[in-house]
């Protein structure tokens, strides 16, 4: 049973169009995982910030309770920190706690300048412990923010980019927002000694 030229004809523009419209569906399908991808690195990044901030927040009382019978003197300092720990356990966003975590770390960095004051404290090994694990903490929040500005980069570029932005579109995916540096975080800590 031989098939028409014309039955021939059909089955090739047929088997074009099924070609065609697989390669469509994959392409579409492939360019969405990737978008949740990407959406969820970003979640993942901001989570490991939050954990980060959570982990200076946490060690810093630790800090100053051990400055606190060294530095009698300097408990304007001292309040201060709590003040700025309260202000971090009420922030909501990722940029409030940021912003909190920001203050904190200058008032960390002015303490860290008035315990020059004190020898004995500065060579004290609970001092030093926690010293070198909110060094390491800091470390860990700048690694984590450059992550995440990493990831928002790349989700925020491949949406707007042709043709993925028209699945982005459909999909309602929407760019995220960079970590805003506030002013207090750019400027160096002014510390007085005449004080």
């Amino acid at each position: 049973m031989a098939l028409s030229k014309g039955c021939l004809v059909g089955l090739v523009i047929f088997a074009v169009i099924a070609f065609l419209v697989l390669l469509v569906g994959g392409y579409f399908m492939v360019s969405y995982n990737s978008l949740v991808k990407m959406d969820e690195e970003i979640n993942a990044q901001q989570e490991e910030i939050e954990n980060q901030l959570q982990r200076r927040f946490d060690l810093i009382p630790n800090l100053v309770e051990t400055v606190k019978g060294y530095a009698i003197h300097e408990q304007e300092i001292l309040t201060d920190l709590a003040e700025a720990r309260k202000s971090y356990g009420g922030a909501g966003s990722l940029q409030e706690k940021l912003n909190a975590g920001d203050e904190l770390k200058g008032l960390f960095n002015r303490l860290m300048v008035i315990v020059e004051n004190y020898p004995d404290l500065k060579a004290n090994e609970g001092f030093l412990k926690f010293q070198d694990q909110l060094e390491g903490t800091e470390n860990r929040i700048a690694v984590a923010r450059g992550r995440y500005i990493k990831a928002v980069q790349n989700f925020n570029s491949s949406i707007r980019k042709f043709p993925t932005n028209m699945i982005a579109g459909m999909f309602s995916f929407e760019t995220h927002e960079y970590i805003e540096v506030t002013e207090e975080a750019k400027q160096v800590p002014k510390v007085d000694f005449g004080k």
